[in-house]
């Protein structure tokens, strides 16, 4: 087995992992501007000359930078997701970039009228991605990072965004969505090609690694302690011990911090002598302690599902999540009208802004916001007028 390959690199699969998480909620939400590693605008000397304003949401502004760093974007996720139909999917997209910033200022400002701060779920996140990367500390990651010339603080802040603008969309919009039984049939009839699959199980794993070397310790004897240590662990879980939750805190695997699942495999995806266990067990057994290269492994079985359509009743929640994200694309395109009909949003010329709600009114230029438009410039000297 091939050692860990450098934090730097992981630190550059993770970024890409997120991504592309982010391409497949841009598919079904194009509002959505989860750059996790574009920077953000700084605070600049009272003396620097910044990009022009192109829009402003209320207090928040969208500068030319901005909204350029966001179609590179755009172009970036449309090649790694269909290089092939790549010009298309820009072509499509292109118009609606403004409206993505847009909806994100809105989605935030609410964010924090409800009180939601993501504080914890960061944390949590970036700790996640630590135990993922087999780093010691946050200071490690950090640097891992820099090494990919990413700013840490950069990455943690659009993270943040990211949580907030998700939290708002599920208390605002998608809790106030329901999915009756009736249509869970009506889609699930309608759809059941598409549900066809193979044999596959779902299996997480329990890695005691044999490759950390102690240089003061003999091989033998490391080999034997992780075999103990494996065995010992076997134990327990036979004893009742939650499988996810030793993973979690024994497991020297890439699927630690998600309990050890490593996902659905077909026939034919898997080493012989594995795939001849795992598909003859039953969703919930679990294996006896297997000697790999990396160490010694536990499988446990999650679910074993058979060739054909499955009943309705085993892919419900799958079935809902389809629904869900089926009638929620009109329902959050609502909510951000309502929420521009209720914002003061200037739009410089030449830009347009495609999610405008027909009952928007134009904005009023009053006292106040003049005063808060020079304070506004003081700040930031010479920022582009609208």
């Amino acid at each position: 087995m091939a050692a860990d390959p450098p934090a730097e690199l992981q630190f550059a699969e993770g970024v890409s992992a997120i991504t592309a998480a982010h391409m497949a909620m841009r598919k079904l939400l194009p509002w959505t501007l989860l750059i996790c590693f574009a920077a953000l605008p700084s605070f600049l000397p009272a003396d620097t000359v910044v990009e022009e304003i192109i829009a402003r949401v209320n207090n928040q502004i969208i500068t030319r930078a901005e909204y350029l760093r966001s179609k590179d974007q755009l172009k970036q996720e449309a090649q790694q997701q269909d290089p092939a139909n790549a010009d298309k999917i820009v072509a499509e997209k292109d118009k609606d970039v403004l409206r993505d910033l847009i909806d994100q200022q809105l989605l935030l400002e609410k964010g924090k009228d409800l009180g939601i701060t993501a504080d914890t779920e960061v944390i949590k996140r970036l700790d996640e991605m630590r135990k993922e990367m087999k780093l010691e500390s946050m200071e490690d990651l950090e640097k891992a990072a820099q090494a990919q010339g990413i700013g840490f603080e950069d990455f943690k802040q659009n993270l943040k965004n990211q949580i907030i603008t998700q939290q708002v969309i599920s208390k605002e919009v998608g809790s106030r969505m329901s999915i009756g039984k009736e249509e869970l049939q009506e889609f699930y009839d309608a759809h059941k090609s598409q549900m066809e699959q193979p044999e596959q199980v779902r299996l997480s794993e329990l890695l005691i690694s044999t490759e950390k070397k102690d240089p003061a310790t003999a091989e033998a004897q490391q080999v034997a302690a992780a075999q103990a240590k494996a065995d010992e662990l076997l134990a327990q879980i036979r004893k009742g011990a939650a499988f996810d939750e030793a993973a979690k805190k024994n497991s020297d695997g890439p699927t630690a911090a998600q309990g050890g699942d490593l996902g659905y495999f077909k026939r034919g995806t898997l080493a012989k002598e594995l795939e001849d266990k795992t598909f003859a067990m039953k969703p919930g057994e679990v294996s006896d302690v297997i000697r790999t290269k990396q160490g010694f492994v536990i499988l446990k079985v999650t679910e074993h599902q058979q060739a054909g359509v499955p009943p309705l009743s085993q892919i419900e929640g799958r079935v809902q999540d389809a629904i869900y994200m089926q009638k929620l694309q009109p329902a959050l395109r609502a909510y951000l009208q309502k929420l521009r009909e209720e914002a003061y949003i200037k739009i410089a010329g030449g830009y347009v802004d495609t999610g405008a709600s027909p009952n928007q009114t134009a904005p009023i230029e009053t006292t106040a916001k003049e005063a808060g438009a020079k304070e506004l410039k003081k700040k930031k000297k010479k920022l582009g007028i609208l």
